[in-house]
């Protein structure tokens, strides 16, 4: 017995059914009896055994492989769901409603068209329906969904470069709350964590529950515990290495994994590293400086005591003459004659 997985919609629940026998394989188009009427489905999947949880007295049989026919009405219904999106996106616009259409669907036996739609609030709606009714004599239903929905069936490229998840495999929509992008250490930028639907990212999910199990085992980041080495302060944590970063004390930090805190906390670990200093910058210096000039060889070493010694004689006498200089210098300035410009004022004081 074969059991196939069909899909109504592309965006849209696998539904399986009994294949009766027939030779029937993925991308066919199948002829199907639902609760709400005949459809026209499109085979994703065949297996030999039903799907676990779904007991077999509830899998409906395949009604025919789809025919000709059915492929000519189908391209009919697609048609005809165009020509009323573009109708009632005219009505909304002059009605003046606060709507956006987002799709239409019309089903195989025309019996029903489903029209969605995206709206801030509640809209009143009635005059819009009367339109329809009169233009397409059918049963008409306005269905508001989300804009996760609406992503989900307009499809769009993500920041990762690859199609939205709602329109390629999500079928179910869990809740995403800020709570999983903190623990994952994410900058809480809207522009960096909000899909193309304008809400938290569908994929913030997938790994909450690695990130879950790792914060169990992790210390609270932040707080300061006490250990065997005394207090010490967690300051971040390592997911992908499993490691925590601490505060060894002198402003120096160290990368511990988990089992090693766990020991450290329970006093059995090795707490010799909290004790280390980073050494100033000062003392750094001349102790290399000091290191250097005990690796220089006697020779050298003597040869540098030599031009420092001979280096500070001929300073002493530089300073002598310098000094001789600065007297002479200013014996002559006392002396000196009056510049051109001051004889020529004495001139014309004594003249009057």
């Amino acid at each position: 017995m074969t059991y196939i997985g069909v899909k109504f919609r592309e965006q849209g629940l696998i539904y399986y059914f009994d294949g009766q026998g027939q030779e029937i394989k993925k991308g066919d188009k199948v002829v199907v009896t639902t609760e709400e009427g005949v459809g026209l489905a499109l085979v994703f999947l065949t297996r030999e055994t039903p799907p676990e949880g779904l007991p077999e007295k509830d899998i409906k049989p395949v009604e025919r492989v789809a025919e000709a026919e059915d492929l000519q009405a189908e391209e009919e219904n697609i048609r005809m769901g165009r020509e009323a999106f573009a109708f009632c996106k005219t009505r909304i616009r002059e009605s003046g409603l606060e709507m956006k259409l987002v799709d239409v669907e019309v089903r195989f036996d025309r019996s029903k068209m489903i029209f969605y739609f995206t709206a801030p609030s509640r809209v009143d709606f009635r005059e819009l329906i009367k339109a329809l009714v009169n233009k397409y004599r059918t049963r008409i239903e306005l269905r508001q969904i989300g804009v996760r929905h609406e992503a989900q069936i307009l499809g769009g490229i993500g920041d990762c470069g690859r199609g939205c998840c709602c329109s390629t495999f999500l079928r179910r929509f869990d809740p995403v709350t800020i709570k999983m992008a903190k623990e994952q250490q994410l900058f809480l930028n809207p522009s960096k964590i909000s899909g193309c639907c304008g809400r938290l990212l569908c994929c913030l999910n997938f790994e909450r529950e690695f990130y879950s199990d790792f914060y169990k085992k992790c210390p609270k980041i932040g707080k300061k515990y006490e250990t065997a080495a005394g207090e010490v302060k967690v300051l971040r944590a390592n997911i992908f290495q499993d490691s925590l970063v601490v505060d060894a004390g002198g402003g120096q930090e160290k990368e511990i994994s988990l089992p090693e805190w766990q020991e450290l906390v329970s006093g059995q670990g090795d707490s010799s590293f909290l004790n280390t200093q980073i050494p100033t910058t000062s003392a750094a210096s001349s102790s290399q400086e000091k290191g250097k000039a005990d690796q220089q060889p006697a020779a050298v070493q003597e040869k540098a005591v030599e031009q420092k010694e001979a280096g500070a004689s001929n300073e002493q006498p530089q300073a002598e003459h310098l000094k001789k200089r600065g007297k002479r210098s200013g014996a002559r300035r006392k002396g000196k004659s009056p510049s051109p410009s001051r004889r020529n004022r004495r001139k014309t004081k004594q003249k009057k």
